[in-house]
Formats: C-alpha cells, structure tokens, sequence
C-alpha cells in the first residue's frame, strides 16, 4: 500500500473525523475522498485550519507522541488586548485544571494577521464570532510543543483573555500558506523529508 500525506484546512464546525455520529454532525467525509487516511491529532470542530493526514503510522506515531514535541503554531483571537503581563504569562506556562502547560513562543499581532496572498482565506468566520461593540479583540500567535485537550483556549482564559477564533496555521515546518477553507492537497517531496527529519526532544 503507497503512503499517502494530505494537509485539509478544516473549516469551522467540521469534525476530525470521517465517521458520522449524527446527521448534524459534518466530518472528514464531506472533504476528503481517499481511503485509509486518518488524522495526525485533532482539531475540534470549533477550530480551523491545518490537519495532516495519513495511513503511515509509524509518522502517526512520532507526530502525535508527546515526547517528541513537534511545534504547532495558531493564529488566536481573543477579546480584549493581552497585557505584557499576560503575554509572559502564556510564555511561561499557566495552570489548567491540574496540569502546568509548557513554555510557550507567544505574541502579539499589532493589526489583523494578513500578509497579502499567503493567507488570502483570513475574512469572517462563517458563523462570525460574537462580536461585543464595547469590548476590542486582538490576534496572538502562538507556538506550542504539546497538544492538551482545547489547550489553546483553556490558556487563554486562565490569563483572562477567552478565545473566540482558533486557527492552526502549521505543523512542525508544515505551513497552511494559501490552502483555502476545505481544499486539501499531497505534501510536496521537500515538505515530507523535512516532516521525516523533524528534531526530537
């Protein structure tokens, strides 16, 4: 059997999974017609953006195993704008149920975070986020070396700024780039050896 690698950018309300629990419920299926591929990890059906899939497991293992500690960054909005204090905050590690996150590279985006073509698909969710008219919102990029259940958010709200839009732009040097909404596509050969060659912790 060949290895397939697939990068999706999984919309909004999607879930990580092809299996259809309820007729509510829009999967993988709806996108990816190829047999035998599966998630790398997850992203819940609130988040966006990027999710590999493959059938080699042996690379399913090494990218979803937390000791080897592959970066995955996101872009983040979140209400209010983050103080320097919360920002060192997220750097350093916060508390989340009883569970103290690893250090963290966090910052903080001085406007909306596009950059001409290379993510030309950066507009309004659909659902739009709840907006407040009174309360500002900012964007944070952050780059994590581990992947807790809803993690992201979790941080976020333990420093007092609550997400309202997640979007995972890269994993290890895997870059989301100008992959629209729902559109996936094959690694490139020089994405797949770098992705093999990735350090370990």
């Amino acid at each position: 059997m060949t290895n397939r690698y697939i990068i999706f950018h999984k919309p909004y309300g999607v879930l990580s999974q092809f299996t259809q629990e309820s007729p509510k419920h829009i999967t993988l299926k709806e996108y990816i017609d190829v047999p035998n591929v599966y998630p790398v990890g997850r992203l819940d059906w609130d988040s966006e953006g990027l999710l590999l899939l493959t059938n080699d497991g042996k690379l399913q293992h090494r990218l979803a195993h937390p000791r080897f500690g592959h970066q995955r960054t996101y872009w983040v909005q979140v209400e209010r704008i983050p103080d320097v204090d919360a920002i060192n905050r997220l750097q350093t590690g916060v508390e989340i149920q009883d569970y103290r996150t690893r250090p963290a590279q966090v910052r903080l985006f001085l406007e909306e975070p596009f950059v001409g073509d290379s993510c030309s698909w950066l507009g309004d969710r659909i659902p739009p986020i709840r907006y407040r008219k009174s309360i500002p919102t900012a964007w944070l990029e952050m780059t994590l070396t581990e992947g807790k259940n809803r993690q992201v958010r979790r941080m976020t709200a333990a420093v007092g700024f609550p997400t309202l839009r997640l979007i995972r732009v890269s994993i290890a040097h895997i870059q989301l780039h100008d992959l629209a909404p729902g559109q996936w596509r094959e690694l490139t050969p020089l994405e797949l050896t770098k992705l093999n060659q990735s350090p370990e912790n």
